[in-house]
């Protein structure tokens, strides 16, 4: 994990984090927490991802499947063990955007390619992410970017 590991020692601290998401008070939570609980603990899972590891499951299995924690651990041991991003794994995908080789982006350009590419964004979270982000010329400078979001 980024902050922690998933020694022993922290195995009360996860579960009581697992335990605030049980909203019934049977000691699980739905399938479409599981991506929440992770992200929770420091991990930052593709919903893609999640629904891999929890066996491709359908719109009702997501809503209405419920899992344990002892299920669920092995799930975040899988997420942990994923080869994670890097500062400069982002750059230089940001960097095809930059026409002009000084190191910015046209903040419009950015918005569009999160709203559409990958794993989409809605308006309200990208206009989160672009808050502070775009000079006077509504350019952004990719590297500042990838780093605040990496730091968020």
């Amino acid at each position: 994990l980024t902050c922690f590991s998933l020694s022993p020692s922290f195995l009360p601290d996860f579960k009581e984090a697992f335990g605030l998401f049980d909203r019934v008070g049977d000691s699980k939570v739905a399938f479409n927490q599981v991506a929440d609980i992770m992200r929770a603990l420091g991990q930052n899972p593709t919903n893609k991802a999640v629904k891999k590891i929890l066996g491709d499951p359908n719109a009702d299995d997501m809503a209405n499947k419920r899992i344990d924690f002892d299920a669920f651990l092995p799930m975040l041991k899988e997420v942990d063990a994923m080869p994670k991003g890097t500062v400069d794994d982002y750059v230089e995908g940001l960097r095809v955007f930059d026409k002009e080789g000084n190191g910015t982006v046209m903040g419009a350009e950015l918005r569009i390619v999160l709203s559409t590419l990958g794993e989409k964004m809605s308006e309200p979270e990208i206009d989160a992410l672009m808050t502070g982000q775009e000079d006077e010329n509504g350019s952004v400078n990719y590297e500042s970017f990838v780093k605040h979001i990496l730091s968020v």
